[in-house]
C-alpha cells in the first residue's frame, strides 16, 4: 500500500506502520520489533536466506534494508548466525508477515529477535514497487514509524528524511568499530561440531576493524592466522607494535573518501613496509584511495548473494555475496595497480591488486560464500603471499 504525503491519512484502521520516503512517497503497512521510527537509506537486497547475517553486518550501518525475498524467516534466528553483537541496520522491509521457523538449528522466532535488537521493521507493502523506484531513483532517505496505535505525524517524518544528510560524506566506520584491540582465535562452523578453535598458528595477521563481520575473522583464522583485531583509528605505530606478518583491512559501511581521512594516512605507511596487505569491501577502497585512485557513489549498489565476479586472471566466474553502495573508479588506478575481478552484472571493479608488492582486495564478501565456496581461496592466496614472505625473510 503506497500513497504521497498529500494524503497522509492510513487507508484503514488497523494500519501500524509506515514507510516515509524523502521525496514525499508513503506506503503503509504493518509493524513488528521495536516502537518508534528510525532513518536511513533505503536499499534493497536480493539474498533469500542471510537475513540475520545481512542485518547485523556492520556494512549496513546507516541503512534500512527492503528485503525484495518475500518470505523472511522461514530459517529464524541463531546466536551462531550473528556478524557482530548487536544488529547495526536502521530497520527491515518485508512482503509478508514474518515467517515461523522451520529449520532445526532456529532458536529465536525472527519478530521476536528484532524486538531484542532494537529493530524497527514494517510488512505488508509493496516490495517490488520499493525495488522498481529505487532501481531508477537510486536509494532515497527514508524512515520507517512503527506504532501499535497507529498514529503518525507524516510531516514530521517526512522532514526527518528530507534532513538526514545521506551516506555520501558519512564516516560511519568510527560508530562500528571495536573500542579496544582483541584477539581472534575462533574458525569456521561446521555441523555437529560448531566454531572451532586455532590450534596451529601460522602466521600473525592485524586486522584492521572498520566494521568487521566475524566470519572474516572465522575464515582468516581457519587458515592459519593468528588474528589481533584493532580498533579503526588505530596509529600506524600501534598496528606495527604488534608485529604483524600481514595487514587486514575490514568492510564496514559509509562514504569510503570520509572514513579516508583517518585511515589513508596509515595505510599508506602500512604500503611501504611490504607486507602482504588483504581488503575487502571498505577495506578495498580504502586500498584503492591509499594508492591514488578515487571511489564514487552508486545508484543503487550492489547487495545480495548471487552476484557473478569474474577472475580476470584466469577467467574463472564466481558466485559473489556484495554489499556495497560506493565503488572504486577503475581509469584512476595508477599503472601499478590493476584490476583482477570485475562484476558481470555491470563491469564495475571488483578486485585490484597491486604489481610490485604483495597487496591485493575485493569488493566482494569471499566469508559469504554463497557459491558456497567460490571465493574462499582469497584468504587461501592471502595466507600463500605472508608464508612466502616470511620464508624469504
Amino acid at each position: 500500500m503506497s500513497d504521497s504525503a498529500a494524503q497522509s491519512g492510513p487507508p484503514h484502521s488497523n494500519i501500524t506502520a509506515v514507510l516515509v520516503l524523502d521525496d514525499g512517497t508513503l506506503f503503509w503497512g504493518f509493524g513488528f520489533g521495536s516502537e518508534g521510527d528510525t532513518v536511513g537509506e533505503v536499499c534493497f537486497n536480493t539474498s533469500i536466506t542471510g537475513y540475520q547475517e545481512i542485518l547485523t553486518d556492520p556494512s549496513y550501518a546507516g541503512q534500512i534494508i527492503n528485503f525484495t525475498f518475500p518470505h523472511i524467516g522461514n530459517v529464524g534466528t541463531t546466536p551462531e548466525d550473528m556478524e557482530t553483537r548487536k544488529a547495526v541496520s536502521r530497520g527491515l522491509v518485508v512482503r509478508e508477515d514474518i515467517t515461523n521457523p522451520a529449520n532445526y538449528r532456529a532458536e529465536t522466532h525472527l519478530t521476536e529477535w528484532t524486538e531484542t535488537q532494537g529493530l524497527i521493521g514494517i510488512c505488508g507493502i509493496d516490495t517490488r514497487k520499493l525495488t522498481r523506484l529505487i532501481r531508477d531513483k537510486g536509494a532515497p532517505n527514508g524512515v520507517i514509524a512503527y506504532s501499535k496505535t497507529g498514529t503518525f505525524d507524516i510531516s514530521a517524518l517526512l522532514k526527518k528524511a528530507q534532513e538526514w544528510p545521506g551516506l555520501s560524506g558519512m564516516d560511519l566506520a568510527k560508530d562500528v568499530t571495536r573500542e579496544k584491540s582483541e584477539e581472534w582465535t575462533t574458525t569456521n562452523w561446521t555441523r555437529g561440531s560448531g566454531f572451532g578453535t586455532l590450534e596451529n598458528a601460522k602466521a600473525h595477521v592485524v586486522a584492521v576493524d572498520y566494521g568487521a563481520k566475524d566470519n572474516i575473522l572465522r575464515c582468516l583464522a581457519e587458515v592459519g592466522a593468528r588474528v589481533t583485531v584493532v580498533p579503526a583509528t588505530t596509529s600506524f605505530d600501534d598496528i606495527m607494535a604488534h608485529n604483524p606478518d600481514g595487514i587486514f583491512l575490514s568492510n564496514g559501511p559509509g562514504d569510503p573518501a570520509a572514513t579516508g581521512k583517518y585511515a589513508l594516512p596509515v595505510i599508506k605507511q602500512l604500503i611501504e613496509t611490504n607486507l602482504p596487505i588483504f581488503g575487502i569491501c571498505l577495506g578495498h577502497q580504502l586500498l584503492a584511495l591509499a594508492f591514488g585512485g578515487k571511489t564514487y557513489k552508486m545508484h543503487q549498489g550492489h547487495r545480495g548473494a548471487n552476484h557473478p565476479v569474474q577472475d580476470l586472471r584466469t577467467s574463472k566466474v564466481e558466485i559473489t555475496s556484495m554489499n556495497h553502495g560506493f565503488s572504486v573508479d577503475g581509469d584512476s588506478l595508477p599503472a601499478n595497480v590493476k584490476i583482477s575481478h570485475t562484476s558481470l552484472f555491470d563491469k564495475t571493479v571488483c578486485g585490484i591488486e597491486c604489481t610490485d608488492r604483495p597487496i591485493f582486495s575485493v569488493q566482494q564478501h569471499p566469508e559469504a560464500s554463497p557459491g558456497p565456496q567460490d571465493s574462499f581461496y582469497l584468504f587461501e592466496q592471502f595466507m600463500d603471499m605472508i608464508l612466502k614472505q616470511k620464508k624469504a625473510a
